[in-house]
């Protein structure tokens, strides 16, 4: 298969595959004349790649997992540490995006939204205490 074909057929744009070959995440055969050559293997591992990606790992997490899938004697303890891994990263970044909406709630309330130029929000904003614990 060609870049074209797998890329139509995994779902990922060429650039990203050409990017996964260049970080050695896949590696196509080369004909003779430079061009790639994808085998089904390689489409599997890119759909792997993506679907791995769409959950949001890092290409480090999915270097690891792609190895682990590739180990037939690994542990599934290994795979479902880099998984709960992932999965506090999330559950923080869920706790920060409700905190922000929290506060960005409270100030859209507090606004008046008319004429006037007053605005709890930019005030809010403005303010030298809320940046110092935005950047902790």
């Amino acid at each position: 298969m060609n870049i074209g074909e797998i890329s139509r057929l995994s779902g990922l744009p060429a650039k990203t595959i050409r990017y996964y070959e260049d970080i050695d995440l896949v590696t196509p055969q080369r004909s003779a004349n430079g061009y790639r050559s994808f085998r089904d293997s390689d489409l599997h591992k890119l759909a792997f790649l993506g679907r791995a990606r769409a959950l949001g790992f890092t290409i480090e997490d999915c270097r690891t997992l792609l190895a682990l899938y590739e180990d037939e004697s690994r542990k599934s303890a290994s795979v479902k540490q880099v998984a709960q891994q992932h999965l506090a990263k999330i559950d923080d970044k869920i706790s920060q995006l409700q905190a922000m909406r929290t506060t960005l709630s409270h100030l859209v309330s507090a606004c008046a939204g008319d004429n006037r130029p007053d605005c709890p929000i930019l005030e809010d904003l403005g303010t030298l205490e809320a940046n110092a614990s935005d950047s902790e």
